[in-house]
C-alpha cells in the first residue's frame, strides 16, 4: 500500500503570490527610448560627395584617351640660353589642361630663351620661356677658352655656373689665385681633343671683363669652378 503525502497548500493568497512574481506601479513601467536622430543634411552632403567623387573619376578616365603632342626637353639649357631645336623632342601626354607647348612650335620656341635652367627629360611650358635674355642682351659678351686637363671640371655642360678665375704662371708664383667672374654661365663645351685638351668652353661674362679674360686666356692662366648650386 503506498503513502502519498498532499502538497501543502500555500497559505498565501493568491494575491500575495502575485505580487511577488510581478511588479505593479510605476516600478514595472519602462522609460520611453528616444527614437533616433536622423540628420537629413548630412546625409545629403555624404551622398553629393560620393556622386562628385565618381563624376570626376569619370571626367578624368575620359580624358586620359585625350592626347596632345608636347615638347620635352633633352638636354640641358641654362637660364638665359636659347633653345635649340635639337634641344627639343616630340612626346605624347595626356591632355591635362597644363599649358605645355605643342610640338608643332619648335621653330618659334628655338627664338626664344629659357627663363629657368631647363633639365633633361622637362616637359615645357609657356612660363619657362621668355621673348629676350638678360644673359645675352647689352653689357654680356661670349668668350671662348682653350682649357688643358686640370682647368675645368669634368662633365661641365651648358647651363652650368662657373667661377673664371685667373691663376698666375710660373713667372706669377708670388701671385695668388683671383676670381675675375664670380658666376659666368657656360654657353657652349667642345669635345675632347687628341691632344689631351679639354676643349673648347665658352662662357658668358660682362663685357667689361670679356677682355680681361680673353688675355689671360690666351697664355693659359685661366681656370674654371662649377658652381652646383648656382644652376
Amino acid at each position: 500500500m503506498r503513502i502519498s503525502e498532499k502538497p501543502a497548500r500555500d497559505s498565501r493568497t493568491p494575491a500575495a503570490a502575485g505580487a511577488q512574481g510581478t511588479l505593479s506601479g510605476p516600478a514595472s513601467r519602462k522609460l520611453p527610448v528616444s527614437p533616433r536622430e536622423r540628420r537629413p543634411a548630412l546625409a545629403a552632403v555624404a551622398v553629393l560627395l560620393i556622386l562628385g567623387g565618381a563624376l570626376a573619376t569619370t571626367l578624368l578616365v575620359m580624358r586620359s584617351g585625350d592626347r596632345v603632342s608636347a615638347i620635352v626637353i633633352t638636354q640641358q639649357v641654362g637660364t638665359g640660353q636659347a633653345i635649340p631645336v635639337a634641344a627639343m623632342r616630340e612626346v605624347q601626354i595626356a591632355d591635362t589642361g597644363l599649358g605645355y607647348v605643342a610640338y608643332a612650335h619648335r621653330d618659334e620656341v628655338s627664338r626664344t630663351f629659357a627663363k629657368v635652367t631647363l633639365l633633361p627629360g622637362t616637359l615645357l611650358t609657356e612660363q619657362m620661356v621668355v621673348r629676350a635674355s638678360q644673359e645675352l642682351g647689352p653689357g654680356k659678351a661670349r668668350v671662348g677658352l682653350s682649357l688643358k686637363p686640370g682647368q675645368s671640371p669634368s662633365g661641365l655642360r651648358p647651363g652650368d655656373r662657373v667661377q673664371v678665375i685667373h691663376v698666375p704662371g710660373r713667372s706669377g708664383a708670388d701671385r695668388e689665385p683671383r676670381v675675375l667672374a664670380q658666376s659666368a654661365l657656360v654657353d657652349s663645351v667642345g669635345t675632347s681633343g687628341r691632344s689631351g685638351s679639354s676643349g673648347a668652353v665658352t662662357v658668358i661674362v660682362d663685357s667689361g671683363l670679356s677682355p680681361v679674360v680673353a688675355g689671360y686666356a690666351t697664355i693659359g692662366e685661366i681656370a674654371l669652378a662649377e658652381l652646383p648650386g648656382a644652376r
